[in-house]
C-alpha cells in the first residue's frame, strides 16, 4: 500500500485496499439528518461521516449522503478507503527522548471552516489529550501520544474531523532531512506494530443502533400503558 500511495496515482476501488491492507477498521464519527424542501414536500437524506485505518501509520476520512443510513454508512467506509494517507510518526517532545515513533514529529496544523487543530508533540504515557471527535482518528492513525488545541465551533463534528485529517495531511506533505528523521526516530506508515486489537467478524445485529434497538433511526418496543397522556378505560363493574 506504501508503494500504490508514493506513485501519486488515486485509488479508484475500494476493493484495492481490501486487498493491500485487509482488517482496516470503520468507525462512525457523525450521522447527521438533513431536509431539503422541494414543491412536492419534504426530502429527507442522511449525512455519515466515517473514519478507516489499521492502527499502523494509515488512516483515512470519508463522508456520503443517502435515503438510508446502512447503504449510506458502506458507502461511507469505502470513500474512506479511497483517502487512506501515510502518516508520518516520531519522538518530536523534547520531555520524551525514548527513541520510540508514538506522537507526531512536528507540531501539526488543519483547518476546516471555523475550526482550527493543532496537534502538538508529546511525551509517551500522556495519551491523546485531544477532543472525543479527533481521538479515534489519532488512534486508528497509530498516534498513542499527542497534545490537541483547538479553535472556532467545535462542535460542529464534519469541521472538527476534516481540521484533524488536514493536520496529518500537513505532516505528509513536508519533506524532512536525513539528520533529522534519524534523530527524532521519524518513520512514514506502517512499523509493523499495530495499537488497535485484531479486527473479528461481529454477528449480524451484534452492533447497536439498528432497527431493534433504542440507538439513532431505530424502533424500540412499544411502552406499556399506550401513548401518554390517555389512561386504559375502568374496567366495567360485575352484573348482579
Amino acid at each position: 500500500m506504501s508503494e500504490a500511495l508514493r506513485t501519486g496515482l488515486p485509488v479508484r476501488e475500494a476493493g484495492i485496499v481490501d486487498r493491500l491492507l485487509p482488517g482496516l477498521h470503520d468507525e462512525v464519527l457523525d450521522v447527521n439528518m438533513v431536509q431539503r424542501m422541494t414543491d412536492s414536500g419534504r426530502r429527507f437524506k442522511f449525512a455519515v461521516t466515517v473514519v478507516v485505518g489499521n492502527g499502523d501509520g494509515f488512516v483515512g476520512l470519508g463522508r456520503a449522503k443517502g435515503k438510508e443510513v446502512g447503504p449510506t454508512i458502506r458507502r461511507a467506509i469505502d470513500r474512506a478507503k479511497l483517502e487512506l494517507l501515510e502518516v508520518f510518526r516520531g519522538c518530536g517532545s523534547w520531555e520524551c527522548g525514548c527513541g520510540r515513533s508514538h506522537t507526531v514529529p512536528f507540531l501539526a496544523r488543519g483547518r476546516s471552516g471555523s475550526v482550527v487543530v493543532s496537534v502538538r508533540p508529546a511525551p509517551r504515557g500522556v495519551g491523546l489529550a485531544v477532543g472525543d471527535v479527533a481521538k479515534p482518528i489519532l488512534r486508528f492513525a497509530g498516534i498513542t501520544d499527542a497534545w490537541g488545541f483547538t479553535e472556532g465551533h467545535t462542535k460542529t463534528t464534519v469541521n472538527y474531523a476534516q481540521a484533524t485529517f488536514a493536520a496529518l495531511q500537513s505532516l505528509s506533505a513536508l519533506k524532512v532531512p536525513d539528520e533529522d528523521a534519524i534523530r527524532l526516530r521519524i518513520v512514514r506508515g506502517p512499523i509493523g506494530t499495530s495499537i488497535l486489537p485484531p479486527k473479528e467478524d461481529l454477528p449480524p445485529g451484534a452492533r447497536g443502533g439498528g432497527r431493534g434497538g433504542r440507538g439513532r433511526g431505530g424502533r424500540g418496543p412499544p411502552r406499556r400503558g399506550g401513548p401518554p397522556g390517555r389512561r386504559p378505560p375502568p374496567p366495567a363493574a360485575p352484573r348482579s
